[in-house]
């Protein structure tokens, strides 16, 4: 595993621990100002599972479980992360491209796990 990699992975556990304001967050090149979309992951769906964004506009995402531990993978834009359901995780996002972008769960997670997905719309 490179130093990025382990970086990134130490950087989205501290987030976890964190909670769930954004008071104060001190990730790298994220403003505690930047609106906040929770997400919740429960066996088999998203909720929500739509996502409207604005091209260039940051957002963290707020990533919880109500179960098990679940993935959250959207190649397109180059985000992935594990929503779990003992802390909030939080991904920062800017749309770099206007589009429909499938995210799913990339943690197989019972009967049904193919199904659990949902779309970011990145409008201009």
């Amino acid at each position: 595993m490179g130093r990025f990699a382990r970086w990134q992975g130490s950087a989205l556990l501290l987030l976890a621990a964190c909670g769930s304001t954004n008071a104060g967050d001190t990730t790298p090149g994220v403003d505690a100002n930047f609106p906040v979309i929770a997400v919740s992951a429960r066996r088999w769906s998203f909720v929500p599972d739509t996502l409207h964004l604005k091209l260039g506009a940051p957002v963290l995402i707020e990533l919880s479980s109500a179960d098990v531990l679940h993935g959250f993978d959207i190649p397109a834009l180059n985000v992935r992360a594990d929503a779990t359901p003992q802390a909030a995780t939080r991904v920062p996002l800017t749309p770099n491209q206007v589009g429909t972008f499938v995210f799913r769960c990339d943690i197989y997670c019972g009967s049904g796990h193919e199904e659990m997905q949902g779309q970011v719309i990145v409008e201009p």
